[in-house]
């Protein structure tokens, strides 16, 4: 079984930057499908950002040109990196990825912006 655990959540102020990271139990090397999500308040989980399978990235509208999806292959991780940070980027984030078929989510990782 996978398992996810995303870490670098925090309160941080509007323009700033944070760096999320999502640890796998398993080499990211056999996974496939590796993506960001978060779930703002009163709204539904959404994507971010993802790896294409050319391994090309993927970005949602409105965090293209702030936010940088990448792998971190030595740490076994996959991380977002959050830059010029807006209230609206508030939200719980989640990674997740795909192995054998099977979709495996994170316990998410809280991030605050304050204005």
């Amino acid at each position: 079984q996978v398992q996810l655990v995303e870490s670098g959540g925090g309160l941080v102020r509007a323009g700033g930057s944070l760096r999320l990271s999502c640890s796998a139990s398993i080499d990211v090397g056999r996974m496939s499908n590796m993506a960001w999500y978060r779930q703002t308040p009163g709204n539904q989980r959404e994507f971010v950002a993802r790896f294409s399978d050319f391994g090309n990235t993927v970005y949602a509208d409105p965090v293209k040109g702030r936010f940088t999806i990448f792998r971190d292959n030595a740490a076994n991780t996959f991380d977002l990196q959050m830059n010029s940070l807006k209230p609206e980027d508030t939200g719980v984030y989640y990674c997740t990825v795909v192995f054998m078929g099977t979709s495996h989510w994170g316990q998410g990782t809280r991030v605050t912006v304050s204005s």
